[in-house]
């Protein structure tokens, strides 16, 4: 029993499930939960603002459009924070993952994250900073209302959320750099290739979330420092180009995993082809049962022509 649960191939699956299972793979559920939100609710909304040339939607559409996309933008960057300190733990602290993210934990973790990101959310409600502006067409978080408020929103939001990324990533990287120089040809290297790739990919999408959301942030900061005179220096373009480019981070995470994991690759094309399948499936099942509905022979004759053969 212990040499079929220890032997290379029963690890090898072990590690397979690991970075399938639960604790590694809820963040990353609760990451598209966040970038999906923007998607079901405030983008058709801005949608209809383009066309209309405004918004005609009243007041309360516009705070719940807002408040949505505050939730999709704290709750994406807490739950990269997340992914980021699970991989640290899971390279770096290998021996206490399990303890640290058994289902339990991941979950409450997750929970955590939410929280945290109503927390940050709300105040926009007392602070009347969810308000509609027309050079974006919806409606968001106005940075000039409250210049504290803004700071708090870049500083938590941003800056420390990158801080702790960074230095879980640093950390995942000097191991790995450790990991090569030390191991020798005829050794099995403490850091699989599975779990290397894993962190590529989510390093990758840290880094466009960064570079992304970057250029608002600092846009914030600089016209919190000073609302009035800082306001009219900033260009209109400037502001929209990079308005679009954080948001259209929220989209860019479901490209980054079918170019980087192969699971994803594999399941994108079995998805694909389950659909097409299933539609050519159901086509042909329904020309089959139409034909066999026409070559049919009615009972009713089969009837009758028992009857007479009864009756000769």
């Amino acid at each position: 029993m212990k040499e079929e649960q220890y032997s290379p191939s029963k690890a090898g699956f072990n590690l397979y499930f690991i970075n399938l299972s639960l604790p590694g793979n809820i963040f990353v559920v609760s990451l598209a939960v966040a970038d999906l939100l923007v998607a079901v609710y405030p983008y058709p909304l801005v949608l209809m603002s383009i066309f209309n040339n405004g918004w005609n939607l009243g007041s309360l559409h516009c705070q719940i459009s807002g408040f949505l996309m505050g939730l999709s933008v704290f709750g994406s960057i807490f739950n990269i924070a997340g992914i980021a300190i699970n991989r640290y733990c899971y390279i770096c602290h290998s021996l206490k993952y399990e303890q640290l993210y058994s289902n339990k934990n991941s979950l409450c973790y997750v929970l955590l994250i939410w929280m945290l990101t109503l927390v940050a959310i709300v105040p926009n409600l007392q602070t009347g900073t969810l308000q509609y502006d027309p050079r974006i067409y919806s409606c968001t978080f106005a940075q000039s209302i409250s210049s504290a408020y803004t700071i708090v929103v870049v500083v938590f939001h941003f800056i420390l959320p990158m801080v702790i990324v960074i230095f879980c990533y640093l950390r995942i990287w000097i191991l790995f750099l450790q990991v090569r120089r030390r191991v020798k040809p005829d050794s099995e290297p403490k850091l699989k290739p599975q779990d290397f790739r894993n962190f590529i990919t989510m390093f990758v999408v840290f880094v466009i979330f960064a570079i992304c959301w970057a250029p608002l942030n600092f846009i914030g900061l600089a016209v919190a420092s000073d609302p009035v005179n800082m306001v009219p220096r900033i260009p209109e373009w400037l502001f929209v180009a990079s308005y679009y480019m954080a948001y259209f981070n929220s989209c860019l995470n479901a490209i980054i995993y079918g170019i980087l994991n192969q699971n994803f690759r594999k399941e994108y094309r079995r998805i694909i082809v389950s659909l097409c399948t299933s539609k050519m499936f159901f086509v042909d099942s329904s020309n089959n049962v139409a034909d066999r509905v026409k070559c049919k022979p009615s009972p009713l004759v089969t009837n009758n022509n028992l009857i007479k053969v009864d009756s000769v």
